[in-house]
C-alpha cells in the first residue's frame, strides 16, 4: 500500500491522534492506544521514540517517566531488558498490563496501516532513519522540528528523502529556504498565540497550497496558558462550541489537525459537512 499524505489532505482533513487515544485504564503511547485511533478514524499516530543506554530504541515520551511510570528513574540510563519489563501506569497511578513497546516491533506493526508523526527523531536521527529504510516505510513518516541549520544539515546529508516541516511560531521565515534545499518539505506546523497570525491567515495558507505545502494545526493543550492555536482548541470544542474550536481551524483552510479526541472531532467534521474538502 501506498502513501501519500499530500493527496490525501487534498481529499480529506487529515486528523492526527496525539500519542494515540488513551483514558482510563488504556496509557498513550501504547499499542493499544494507537490501535483504538485508528479504530475512531485517525489518519495519523504521533509517537515518541526514546533509546535505552545500550542502544535499543523504544516508544516513550522522555522524562515522562514519573506521570507514566510511578517511578523516579530514567529509562534512558536503563539496558532494555530492564525497560521492557516495566509497566504503565493508568489515570489513578494504578499499574496496567501494557509494556512499553520497541520501536522495532512497532514499525513491523504499523507498516502499511497509517501515517506516523515520529517525535523525538532528532535525539537519533540515524538510527530511527536506518530502521524506517529497513522496514520500508518512508512514505508513512513524518518528522518534524524548530527550524534549525543543524537540522537542516542532517536532513540533507543523511535523510533527504524523510517527509520534513518545520515547527513555526506566528510567522514562517524559512519557507524559501527550505525549498531551495534537498529536503522533502511537505507542510509547515504553525503555532500562533493570536487569530491575526501572520501563519493563521487566508493569505499565508493559500500561498503554502499554492508552492505545494501542507498546513498543520494543533488543537491539543499541553498547558492552557501557553495556547497553541489561539484557544481554537479541543477544550474550546468540547466544553464551548465545536464550531468556535474545531470548526475555525478547518475555515481557515488547514490541511491537518492534531487532537486528543480524534473520534468526537472526526464525527463533528462529517456532520457539520467539513470534513471533505470540496473541489477547487
Amino acid at each position: 500500500m501506498e502513501f501519500n499524505l499530500t493527496d490525501t489532505a487534498k481529499n480529506h482533513i487529515v486528523v492526527v491522534a496525539h500519542r494515540g487515544v488513551s483514558g482510563g485504564n488504556i496509557p498513550c503511547n501504547t499499542t493499544a492506544s494507537y490501535d483504538i485511533a485508528l479504530k475512531q478514524g485517525a489518519d495519523m499516530i504521533e509517537v515518541d521514540v526514546s533509546k535505552s543506554i545500550d542502544g535499543k530504541l523504544f516508544l516513550f515520551h522522555p522524562f515522562m517517566e514519573h506521570a507514566h511510570l510511578n517511578k523516579f528513574l530514567l529509562t534512558s540510563l536503563l539496558p532494555y531488558s530492564l525497560i521492557k519489563k516495566l509497566h504503565y501506569v493508568n489515570y489513578d497511578n494504578t499499574p496496567t498490563q501494557f509494556n512499553l513497546c520497541s520501536f522495532d516491533d512497532f514499525l513491523e506493526e504499523y507498516n502499511d496501516k497509517c501515517f506516523i508523526n515520529i517525535d523525538k527523531f532528532w535525539a537519533n536521527p540515524k538510527k530511527i532513519y536506518n530502521d524506517i529504510k529497513r522496514h520500508n516505510m518512508l512514505d508513512q513518516i513524518i518528522v518534524k522540528s524548530k527550524p534549525d541549520k543543524k537540522v537542516f544539515d542532517i536532513l540533507e546529508n543523511l535523510a533527504p528523502d524523510i517527509q520534513y516541516m518545520p515547527i513555526v511560531k506566528n510567522t514562517h521565515s524559512c519557507h524559501d529556504l527550505l525549498k531551495s534545499k534537498n529536503i522533502n518539505y511537505i507542510g509547515v506546523e504553525v503555532l500562533f498565540d493570536n487569530e491575526n497570525a501572520n501563519v493563521a491567515s487566508y493569505e499565508f495558507i493559500e500561498k503554502m497550497h499554492k508552492d505545494n505545502v501542507l498546513v498543520w494545526v494543533n488543537s491539543i493543550i499541553y498547558n492552557y496558558r501557553n495556547q497553541l492555536s489561539a484557544g481554537h482548541s479541543d477544550d474550546t470544542a468540547l466544553t464551548k462550541s465545536e464550531d468556535l474550536g474545531w470548526g475555525w481551524l478547518v475555515d481557515r483552510g488547514f490541511d491537518i489537525i492534531q487532537t486528543d479526541w480524534p473520534l468526537m472531532l472526526i464525527n463533528y467534521l462529517k456532520n457539520s459537512g467539513k470534513y471533505k474538502k470540496q473541489p477547487l
